[in-house]
């Protein structure tokens, strides 16, 4: 007689069936062939890369070490790159949040206002902050005007998408509890609807503010205004120690935002 519980023992447990042994496999060689189809399509020039080391510890040669000179005007930059960012995140709160409003689905009025709001969320997430300063500075000129602009309709989709998500996930009880005693639509969005908010409201745009600074930091390289506009002229005249110090600063700036962002979120939550 066979003993089934030898034949149990001697048997080997897999986690996956063939046929779905078979499908990994093919996903894996799916992504293999992608990636190396994509390397070569964009034709990297190999010898550069494998001379990469060396032009990088050439570079760090000639920026060491870094130069204090124009230290003050390095520090205005900084100031005029946290003002771009703290008014274009001031401004872009009265901007994306009436469009948070009709693009979440239990406050939107109608379907036309459902997927306008959508679809402003969306071509403002879709457009680079760059892409956005670039069309400013055309329009505008070059300058402050363009930075702030290109990152209040870059934060509206980051803000409005979040603010949306965070309507649609309130407890409807208050609000048809106001609506039922007749309470008038603004009533139901200052008394049932903002104070469940709130608290997302702070988050999400002390982390816009956070972004929008580092975001800031790189507008100048088009023409934006900000510490960008000076790390440029350092380094189309090749002045390494100059550049070395702006980029200690931007550093410095990121870290002391992360640091106050991290402060303040924690006394929100």
């Amino acid at each position: 007689m066979v003993d089934h519980a030898q034949v149990l023992s001697e048997r080997v447990w897999q986690r996956h069936d063939p046929k779905q042994r078979l499908i990994r496999y093919g996903v894996m060689l799916g992504v293999v062939m992608a990636v190396v189809w994509a390397v070569r399509d964009i034709d990297i020039f190999w010898p550069w890369v494998w001379d990469a080391p060396t032009q990088i510890a050439n570079l760090g040669g000639r920026m060491w070490p870094p130069s204090a000179a124009g230290f003050g005007n390095i520090v205005n930059a900084l100031l005029e790159t946290v003002h771009i960012a703290t008014l274009a995140t001031f401004l872009t709160i009265f901007l994306a949040l009436p469009v948070a409003y009709i693009a979440a689905q239990n406050t939107t009025p109608n379907r036309f206002c459902l997927w306008l709001g959508r679809f402003i969320l969306v071509a403002s997430r879709s457009v680079n902050t760059i892409i956005w300063a670039l069309l400013f500075v055309a329009i505008f000129g070059p300058g402050v005007l363009a930075g702030i602009l290109a990152i209040v309709f870059r934060s509206i989709g980051f803000i409005g998408k979040l603010m949306g998500e965070a309507i649609e996930e309130i407890d409807r009880r208050p609000v048809e509890a106001m609506e039922a005693t007749g309470a008038s639509k603004a009533k139901v969005i200052a008394y049932a609807i903002v104070p469940q908010v709130m608290p997302a409201f702070f988050a999400i745009v002390i982390l816009r503010w956070d972004i929008n600074v580092r975001e800031s930091t790189v507008l100048g390289l088009v023409g934006a205004g900000g510490i960008g506009v000076i790390l440029q002229g350092a380094i189309d005249t090749f002045a390494w120690p100059t550049v070395a110090t702006i980029l200690i600063a931007i550093i410095a700036l990121v870290l002391v935002g992360e640091a106050i962002t991290s402060l303040l979120r924690r006394r929100v939550m």
